[in-house]
């Protein structure tokens, strides 16, 4: 009896998929509707493929697509080129560093590293626009946005469920 993987691990099912979702998801939030005089938020979506993607596995197609979709962001939300893919490629650097230690955790466990690593990513992005701008943007509105970004963590435990197993490998 031979043992396989009852799901292949696809490139475009892991990488694809998830990356689409994530353009769709922020192409939908930063649609121009107010509820009650306020915004819709504006998470990080990527952010969730970048933890997922370095818990899953390691691979050289994760940081190419983090680097695709951190200049759509770049260039979809009006920022300095660059901004949102050297943050996403940090966080996914440190994930891909720290994921022995996560291996076996449970999932609030996991979620405080979530949090931990969307606050590597909004350091960054931090650092860099105050690089740029010589000035510090609005800390309320980073606190804001990392809140909404740390709130996905669900999305990306779902991504790392549906992929853990599928890749005997990296067991």
């Amino acid at each position: 009896m031979s043992f396989s993987a009852a799901r292949p691990l696809d490139p475009w099912r892991w990488i694809g998929v998830p990356a689409l979702m994530c353009v769709g998801a922020t192409l939908l939030l930063a649609a121009p509707i107010q509820l009650f005089g306020l915004r819709l938020p504006e998470p990080v979506f990527p952010m969730v493929c970048a933890f997922g993607w370095a818990v899953i596995r390691p691979s050289i197609l994760a940081p190419a697509m983090l680097l695709v979709l951190g200049m759509f962001l770049d260039i979809y939300w009006g920022g300095a080129l660059g901004l949102w893919a050297v943050s996403l490629l940090m966080a996914y650097a440190v994930t891909l560093a720290m994921r022995n230690m996560m291996t076996g955790q449970s999932r609030p466990m996991m979620w405080a590293w979530y949090a931990g690593m969307c606050l590597v990513t909004m350091a960054t992005g931090y650092l860099i626009i105050m690089l740029d701008v010589k000035a510090a943007p609005s800390l309320v509105a980073v606190l804001w946005q990392f809140l909404a970004t740390a709130i996905l963590y669900p999305f990306a435990h779902r991504l790392i469920d549906r992929f853990e197993d599928a890749d005997v490998r990296f067991r």
